[in-house]
Parts: structure tokens; C-alpha cells; sequence
């Protein structure tokens, strides 16, 4: 038996598995695992939110690029803040007399919806949007304190 071979009594084994994951066929099927996991939905419409707790407010931020102000709605449920983002995208198709010979439409609805941890009051949510981002400052509630009765 040789010197390497005590040190290392898997290390034929390892050398094996690791051939047999780095060749073509096993490693274009993992790859394709990581890849579905980085992105299970790649064909969704879906867009980043991110959501921040402040002393005064709450803070949603929505990256949504390349859309415009009036494809963005905005809704307010109890605790929700829903964030609906909708595309009509019109193609045609036109002849050398600019007639339309071809038209497709496709329609992409996108929704987020935030929970928060209190009922919202509606009239007080100010949201804004600029360059791609959306962002709404939702204030937090306060409460009514309540002093305990006691004998101490």
C-alpha cells in the first residue's frame, strides 16, 4: 500500500465523484437545479419589494422600471398594502399601404401584497413615484396607553 493511499483511504472514491459531477450530462442538470432555484418563476412578472420600519412610518419600496405612473394601483386592505402593476402591450403589424395586416395584444398583471403588523388608515398613506422606483410611507398607529389599577 503506498504512502498516499493510508492518508487518503477514500481518495480514489472522491476523485470518481467528483469525474462523475463535473461531466457534461450531470453537470448541465445541476446547473439547471441552481438555476431554478435562483429563478423558479423566470416567465412571472414579478418586481422587487423591500420594506422598511422607521421611528415615524413604515417604508415600501418597489422597483418597477419602464413603468409608467397610470399602470400602477395601489390598494390598502386592513393590514395590506397591495401593489398592482399592470401591462397592455399592443404589436401590429402594418403593409406597405400602412395598412394593419397583424395585431396582438398581451396583458401582464403583477401583484405584491405587504403585510403589516396594524390596520392601516388609508388617508394617511403617501406613496410617490420617480425615475422607476415606488415608494409609500405608510405612518405607524399609536396606540392608547392604559395605566393599570392596583392595590400597590
Amino acid at each position: 500500500m503506498s504512502e498516499k493511499s493510508k492518508n487518503e483511504p477514500f481518495g480514489d472514491l472522491m476523485k470518481s465523484m467528483n469525474q462523475f459531477f463535473h461531466e457534461k450530462p450531470v453537470k448541465n442538470i445541476l446547473q439547471s437545479m441552481d438555476d431554478f432555484f435562483k429563478n423558479p418563476f423566470p416567465n412571472s412578472a414579478s418586481f422587487h419589494v423591500e420594506l422598511k420600519e422607521k421611528d415615524e412610518n413604515y417604508v415600501i419600496t418597489a422597483e418597477l422600471p419602464g413603468i409608467n405612473r397610470e399602470q400602477i394601483q395601489l390598494d390598502v386592505i386592513n393590514n395590506y398594502v397591495k401593489i398592482t402593476v399592470k401591462q397592455l402591450n399592443i404589436f401590429t403589424t402594418e403593409d406597405e399601404n400602412q395598412q394593419i395586416t397583424k395585431k396582438q395584444q398581451s396583458f401582464q398583471q403583477s401583484t405584491r401584497t405587504v403585510p403589516l403588523p396594524h390596520h392601516i388608515n388609508e388617508k394617511k398613506v403617501k406613496a410617490t413615484y420617480e425615475n422607476g422606483l415606488l415608494t409609500i410611507k405608510v405612518p405607524k398607529e399609536k396606540g392608547k396607553r392604559i395605566s393599570l389599577d392596583g392595590n400597590e
